[in-house]
């Protein structure tokens, strides 16, 4: 078991000399990250208890296995829900989780980031209780200031070419104009909203469910890879820890407390970026959804949110605009000419049929000339493949 004072001895000086609050700062961090180890995401018990004693403190009071009556008393709280929080944290308390995720942080570059750090992002202290203890970075310093505007684009991972191209324009729009685009990197809407975002010259971040050293889904190495370069790949569990069905969910208040709005392109009945617009309503933040064809099970869950939960409707990028306060078209910043070019051209290739650079520059109302050219950048970006004499998007 790594103790709080070994791990202390690890971590970096955060000053220019070790004075008393470097010290007090070493100390909340180190115990931060093991409190990062030990928790799932979203446990309100470990949260509070961090917000009450702070994080050094609260963990010295847990890492002796306290009794059910000790932890009741010192946290007040019920002797039912201190004992629930001592049976699930017990079988952690032993591991070495904490030291095994910094030795891969340092392999994979990977930083820890906590309140009080400039890259902190304040908007997750929203969360109260449910606010992540620390979260662990792979990206540039300063990544956390892109947020400010930032938007959550989120839905099905079974997205049809409609939900892809509507998630693509609107994250080419956003991201060319200066607005980050937030998403969670998996298949269909978020790969589709990342990678316009990045073809706009845009930034875009990814919050995980699982540690941001191990690429998931493996299909988006490449594109993680390219949203570290530029923005950030974020998660609140420690690096090499797997992602769960528990942690997908979780991760989606992240996402939902980071940005401004959260706009849901396609979702299932079951989605889960229907959780994600619940988080957001329990935040105050704006949701604002797609429709799509009465007849398309991808855009029920999206129709129930225009229905029942008073989602705005957005059917492009001046409605997101004026979701998050900002006048529709007013100060929006066009991509520049090679952007916009590589947009037009992702968006006239298909992921399952590969076209020709003709058919390519019908669609795109381009010369052959220039459509060759953009593949040739769309190729190194990963965005573009080609397939014999013809090419293909990259999912």
């Amino acid at each position: 078991m790594t103790s709080l004072d070994d791990l202390v001895d690890r971590m970096p000086d955060v000053g220019p000399a070790a004075t008393e609050p470097d010290a007090w700062q070493r100390e909340d961090r180190a115990a931060r990250i093991l409190w990062s180890g030990l928790l799932e995401p979203g446990d309100r018990l470990g949260g509070a208890l961090i917000r009450a004693r702070g994080a050094a403190e609260a963990w010295r009071l847990v890492e002796g296995l306290p009794s059910a009556d000790v932890l009741a008393a010192e946290a007040d709280i019920g002797r039912n829900e201190a004992k629930a929080a001592i049976e699930r944290w017990a079988p952690r308390l032993g591991s070495r989780t904490a030291e095994e995720a910094l030795e891969r942080a340092e392999r994979h570059r990977v930083a820890v980031v906590v309140p009080g750090d400039d890259d902190w992002p304040a908007a997750l202290d929203d969360l109260g209780d449910h606010a992540p203890p620390c979260l662990w970075v792979r990206g540039g310093r300063g990544w956390s200031a892109g947020l400010d505007p930032s938007v959550a684009i989120v839905g099905a991972r079974a997205a049809t070419s409609y939900g892809e191209h509507v998630a693509g324009e609107i994250a080419a729009g956003l991201a060319g104009a200066g607005i980050v685009v937030v998403s969670g990197a998996a298949y269909g809407i978020d790969g589709a909203a990342h990678r316009a975002a990045l073809a706009s010259g845009g930034t875009t971040l990814a919050f995980l469910a699982g540690g941001c050293d191990r690429a998931y889904p493996s299909g988006h190495t490449d594109l993680l890879e390219r949203i570290a370069a530029s923005g950030a790949v974020v998660s609140e569990v420690p690096c090499g820890a797997a992602p769960t069905k528990w942690r997908f969910l979780q991760r989606n208040r992240l996402i939902a407390a980071a940005t401004y709005a959260t706009v849901v392109v396609e979702a299932g009945v079951r989605s889960g970026s229907l959780n994600t617009a619940g988080h957001a309503a329990s935040l105050g933040r704006p949701i604002g959804a797609v429709p799509g064809p009465v007849t398309s099970a991808a855009s029920a869950g999206t129709h129930r949110l225009l229905r029942e939960f008073d989602a705005v409707c957005v059917t492009g990028v001046d409605d997101v605009r004026e979701l998050i306060g900002l006048d529709p078209g007013n100060g929006t910043a066009a991509p520049s000419p090679e952007a916009a070019g590589r947009i037009r051209v992702l968006d006239a290739l298909s992921d399952r049929v590969p076209r020709r650079v003709e058919d390519v520059a019908a669609r795109s109302g381009m010369s052959g000339a220039d459509v060759r050219a953009h593949l040739g950048t769309l190729m190194l970006e990963g965005a573009a493949e080609p397939v014999a004499d013809r090419w293909r998007r990259v999912r």
